[in-house]
């Protein structure tokens, strides 16, 4: 459809134009979508302040600031709707080259819009501004989930802490803090993103977490070189926050030792971690497919004389010495808890002399099945 202008004053906005380029620059809110908000903001404005029922288009000029106001009607041969038609003679009058079904755009300046538009708009477009705002937060922050990020504690009341992360707050609830660990305002702390969610106001909110396993897979993988490289994969990770974790590593590559290169000379790549954590105890441990090994592996620094595999109900029954037993349940029962998170197999563990107790009561029933028979 042909389109004809007709040009009268423009409405200044040059200083909104500056404003709109300052956005851009420091919120990295393009300036092509705060002129759309614009726009639309503008239409509404006419026609809440002037009632009416015209189709109304309005442009804003990206690098002058000059508003034009149109209104649009269609050329027809008979007008029955002055608001939205014009007829094909004075239409071409405005353009010799409109044809019927074309639309001409008239330009029109109503007295007082420009300050109209400035009250009436000016909380729409702020209001889209903090819209654009915020989304482009919530994207910038959602492909951080999974990573560590740090911040200062702003709130630290023995609830939910509120974290200063720069552009948006933190939120680590009670159950994704560390037990044993006391938080205070101002302090400087890292923690795992979980997640970013959208508040009630549209605001981003970042979850973050200190308690998740993955805060611990995550710190392995930016204080080991050879996880973060691929050349170590860390297979599983337990954790029983504030007190013990255990982490299951692997290398395809023989001469390579995953624990060790874990581990660090002299333990210092993992008594990095273990400050990050407050002292959190650490097992690093090899992973292997044959799940007797792994189970025995997982259940250090307890020894393991034996293991019995089911494999149909991923069932384990683990054998240890008499003096192994405590170590290897560990104090309520955490040792055998965190190695079965660990391998996802059902553990269960007794002492040498229970399972030969257990082996000698079912041997005297079977000679006694016997005798009766």
């Amino acid at each position: 459809m042909k389109k004809a202008k007709v040009n009268t004053e423009a409405i200044d906005s040059t200083e909104l134009v500056m404003a709109l380029d300052e956005l851009e620059k420091e919120k990295g809110i393009k300036k092509e979508v705060l002129l759309e908000s614009i726009e639309t903001a503008l239409v509404t404005a006419y026609k809440r302040n002037f009632d009416s029922a015209e189709n109304v288009k309005v442009t804003m000029d990206g690098k002058t600031g000059q508003i034009h106001v149109y209104a649009e009607k269609e050329v027809v041969e008979n007008v029955e709707d002055q608001k939205l038609q014009i007829n094909l003679e004075d239409a071409r009058k405005i353009n010799k080259s409109l044809a019927i079904g074309n639309v001409a755009e008239i330009e029109i300046i109503p007295k007082n819009f420009g300050r109209i538009a400035a009250q009436t708009a000016k909380q729409v477009i702020v209001q889209k501004i903090r819209e654009e705002s915020r989304n482009a937060l919530f994207e910038a922050f959602n492909d951080r989930k999974g990573e560590i990020v740090s911040g200062i504690i702003q709130k630290a009341d023995g609830g939910v802490v509120i974290l200063d992360l720069g552009k948006l707050e933190g939120v680590m609830t009670v159950k994704e803090q560390i037990p044993t660990e006391k938080y205070r305002v101002n302090e400087k702390i890292r923690a795992y993103v979980l997640d970013v969610e959208r508040g009630v106001k549209g605001a981003p909110q970042v979850l973050v977490s200190r308690a998740c396993p993955d805060f611990v897979r995550k710190l392995f993988e930016l204080e080991i070189p050879e996880i973060y490289e691929g050349v170590i994969e860390i297979k599983s990770v337990s954790r029983d926050a504030g007190s013990r974790s255990k982490v299951a590593v692997y290398s395809p590559n023989e001469n390579i030792d995953p624990v060790g290169s874990c581990v660090g000379q002299k333990g210092i790549r993992i008594q990095n971690i273990i400050n990050e954590l407050n002292g959190e105890k650490i097992d690093v441990i090899e992973w292997n497919e044959d799940p007797a090994i792994y189970i025995s592996s997982a259940l250090l620094p307890a020894k393991v004389m034996a293991v019995d595999i089911h494999e149909d109900e991923k069932f384990a029954q683990v054998i240890v010495p008499d003096d192994q037993l405590s170590l290897a349940i560990g104090k309520s029962g955490q040792n055998a808890r965190l190695a079965a998170k660990l391998t996802t197999w059902k553990i269960d563990i007794k002492s040498e002399s229970q399972f030969r107790e257990i082996m000698m009561k079912s041997q005297g029933a079977e000679e006694t099945e016997e005798n009766e028979e």
